[in-house]
């Protein structure tokens, strides 16, 4: 089991920073921007700001993932 969990870490390492990152940009703009008037979904709580800093920080770390090749990749291996 533990092999595993180092296993996924170690492929999955820079969305995993990017969730990250993303959450505590959310918590920050909350912290110092949000909405004080309570009327705007995701900046009026701190829950739904990290939430949202997280996911979206997940996504954008995310393109930058290299993508494993396979033998079927490969042209002309088929």
């Amino acid at each position: 089991m533990l092999s595993a969990m180092k296993k996924f870490t170690k492929s999955h390492l820079l969305v995993l920073a990017g969730v990250i990152a993303g959450a505590i940009a959310g918590y920050c703009y909350w912290k110092f921007t949000g909405c004080r008037s309570g009327s705007c979904a995701i900046t009026s709580k701190p829950l739904n700001s990290t939430i949202y800093g997280a996911v979206m920080g997940g996504l954008l770390f995310s393109i930058f993932k290299k993508k494993e090749e396979s033998s079927h990749d490969i042209p002309g291996n088929d």
